[in-house]
């Protein structure tokens, strides 16, 4: 007979998701204990662990033996690279594709707004300004017929071509390794691009500002890296086509948050939406506050109520794959960073 899996719970995942993920196998033994820190798992659930899906409670090696891998209940998983349990070979896995469906339209969103001109728009209404030239003031970039620039060809990046292929725009994407245009990680039946085929041309990352210059929309939703932090600073807004715009939702400090309010303020570029800063929450006196066509949001874009639903079918995949034996998808490289 094989031996129990002992899978802990730390996120209040409701009951009838915890009695999904039990239904896998009947050699998965699944306990919720709902907890915040790291004290307020008993000891004893700890030492008993195999698999522990979590926000950000990583154990000590010492206070959890038996445990194999930890699952995380968000994306990014950067902060954890030092943890002392990684080098003990326990895995690491992220919710990359949990979040991408309601992210890639929270940028379309954007997209449209920003191409609409809606925060001049929403300036003439609260002004009570009906404009004399409102058609030359309000003429719109549209999406359809547009290039749009997708910075890290993740499964946000990749659901977000998929929409912008369905409005008419043409996509080009930056990816780490051009030569493996697939996707590795899990991605939904339906969306996203997992062959990588919807781009017209993916750059390497030292080709960035080859390809800003050709686009009329920017995304980026690149990982946080030692390499990319802070990557999209001054010279890279300063290669986007006039007149751009840009969307950025992945982490803060990849852009340069003061190049891109001179640029906003200077019209070098049309507008920008930022849901993620390098210090959160963003300070009251912070100078993009005052940033002309900017939408700052409080790091929202990932957000929905369906998040626990396709967190769990992440999750679940990753349980079916930990009793086959086979690899984990989204497993966290410490060398990379993501």
């Amino acid at each position: 007979m094989e031996e129990p899996i002992f899978v802990l719970i730390t996120e209040p995942l409701p009951p009838e998701i915890a009695a999904r993920l039990q239904s896998i196998s009947p050699r998965l033994e699944v306990h919720v204990h709902p907890a915040n820190k790291l004290e307020e798992v008993p000891p004893d659930l700890l030492a008993r662990a195999d698999v522990l899906y979590t926000l950000r409670i990583v154990p000590p090696p010492d206070l959890a033996p038996n445990l194999k891998w930890i699952q995380f209940h968000m994306a990014g998983l950067d902060h954890f690279a030092d943890a002392p349990i990684l080098a003990r070979g326990v895995q690491f896995t992220s919710l990359s594709g949990a979040a991408a469906p309601q992210m890639a339209e929270y940028i379309v969103m954007m997209l449209l707004a920003l191409g609409h001109r809606l925060p001049e728009l929403i300036r003439a209404q609260a002004a009570c300004e009906w404009p004399r030239e409102k058609w030359e003031r309000f003429s719109p970039r549209e999406l359809r017929g547009s290039t749009v620039g997708v910075v890290g060809y993740g499964s946000v990046g990749r659901e977000t071509a998929r929409l912008c292929q369905a409005f008419g725009a043409r996509v080009l994407a930056v990816k780490r390794d051009v030569m493996s245009p697939e996707d590795g990680g899990y991605a939904a039946e339906g969306i996203g691009d997992p062959d990588g085929r919807i781009p017209a041309r993916i750059y390497p990352p030292q080709t960035t500002r080859r390809m800003l210059a050709e686009c009329d929309f920017v995304v980026v939703c690149s990982p946080l890296t030692v390499s990319s932090r802070q990557s999209f600073d001054a010279k890279m807004i300063g290669a986007m086509r006039e007149g751009a715009c840009l969307v950025v939702v992945s982490r803060g400090d990849i852009v340069d948050e003061a190049a891109l309010a001179k640029a906003l303020q200077s019209g070098k570029i049309a507008g920008a939406a930022l849901d993620v800063f390098a210090h959160e929450p963003l300070p009251p006196d912070d100078k993009l506050w005052k940033a002309p066509c900017l939408f700052i949001t409080p790091h929202i874009a990932g957000s929905s109520p369906r998040y626990d639903a396709r967190a769990a079918d992440v999750f679940a995949e990753n349980l079916r794959r930990y009793l086959e034996n086979r690899p984990l998808v989204n497993r966290f490289d410490p060398q990379k960073g993501y």
